[in-house]
């Protein structure tokens, strides 16, 4: 990573892990629209269809895991940072002082999106979803900087779930008591209406809030863990995708088998939501990197590598400018022509807007790094 806005393109970077990124991104940038069109054409719209929005409080769909997917392939990032960092003998001190300036810039990032340019301070939402990457990427850092131990950063990742857990279950909330996981009960909500100036997204509740960051940070420490096996040279593919599959498949069944008595929520990043989305983020790394890597079939995913690379500028540049206006100046008569064809033909355009400004910064060799 690097302070400098513009930069080349690094020589070596694990591809796998640029698709992994660039697929999550993917639905960010209007993936997801086509194939709801399609869904909408074949008749199954109303099956399929949930899984593309966001669960309005307890529970999971396909639509929760972009967020955590992008900080736990944040943090798979970090040991090949840091790698590069200690190969250069940067000391300790300096690799943390660029943890905390990705931190502030990434709050600041996150504040702007929110409208803060828009609106002024007045009522402006300070937490973000950039600002929670920025927190929990930053805390994840710190540990593997100062704890050299692989052993300990399991030791952190099991402090940071029990603590979660602990502190959700059974600190009480004024009121309400403990272990009450609604939007007005959850002590998540009840810190950042004590903490948090100006507005918060849920009104009563953030789901980026402190806590959520907090408990964020287990997912990143997930990505890093699983980014300094990948790391080691001494370990073979076979034995890296075994580790991966079998966590992966093991933090999903204890967040199933807990869910009953502590729920998978978002909005309030429990700790079975951590060890769901974490679980399901390892079989993903473990897939792209075996198809890719070890095998060696590439061509297939430099699409999404093409997204991975840019992948906050991308975040961005779909808050500020609607993509959506642009492809149906162009499109929009064509689309009427077409009937129930019309609106794939107009979610197909604003992907081939976004992703031929994406491919064209790819060539230039221009890429937005925090």
């Amino acid at each position: 990573m690097t302070t400098n806005l513009l930069r080349l393109e690094p020589q070596k970077r694990l591809y796998s892990l640029d698709a992994l990124r660039g697929f999550d991104m993917f639905w960010i940038t209007g993936g997801g629209e086509p194939v709801i069109a399609v869904l909408q054409i074949l008749g199954c719209a109303g099956a399929i269809g949930p899984q593309f929005h966001h669960v309005e409080w307890e529970g999971f769909h396909f639509c929760d895991l972009i967020f955590p997917l992008f900080m736990f392939v944040a943090g798979v990032a970090i040991p090949y940072s840091l790698k590069s960092l200690r190969e250069k003998e940067v000391p300790r001190q300096k690799m943390l002082l660029k943890a905390f300036r990705r931190l502030v810039f990434l709050v600041l990032l996150g504040i702007m999106y929110n409208g803060l340019l828009q609106t002024g301070f007045q009522n402006v939402r300070f937490p973000s979803v950039l600002g929670q990457i920025g927190v929990a990427y930053f805390l994840a850092t710190v540990i593997v900087i100062y704890f050299k131990s692989f052993r300990s950063w399991f030791f952190w990742l099991g402090g940071i779930l029990v603590g979660i857990g602990i502190i959700q279950l059974l600190v009480p909330v004024p009121g309400f008591g403990a272990g009450v996981l609604t939007p007005e009960g959850c002590i998540n909500g009840y810190i950042d209406r004590m903490i948090l100036p100006g507005r918060l997204n849920g009104g009563i509740f953030d789901p980026e809030g402190i806590l959520c960051c907090l408990s964020a940070t287990g997912i990143s420490l997930m990505g890093a863990i699983a980014g300094n096996i990948l790391l080691r040279e001494k370990i073979g593919d076979w034995k890296k995708l075994l580790y991966f599959t079998v966590a992966g498949i093991s933090f999903i069944a204890v967040a199933i088998l807990l869910s009953p008595v502590y729920p998978i929520i978002k909005s309030c990043c429990t700790s079975t939501f951590s060890l769901l989305s974490g679980g399901i983020g390892l079989l993903l790394l473990s897939l792209f990197y075996l198809i890719i890597d070890h095998w060696g079939y590439r061509k297939w995913a430099f699409f999404f590598r093409v997204i991975g690379m840019n992948s906050i500028f991308i975040y961005l540049f779909t808050r500020i400018v609607d993509v959506h206006t642009i492809s149906n100046f162009f499109l929009g008569s064509l689309a009427t022509l077409f009937g129930e064809y019309g609106n794939l033909l107009l979610s197909l355009g604003d992907l081939f807007l976004v992703w031929s400004l994406l491919y064209y910064m790819y060539k230039k060799k221009i890429f937005l790094r925090v």
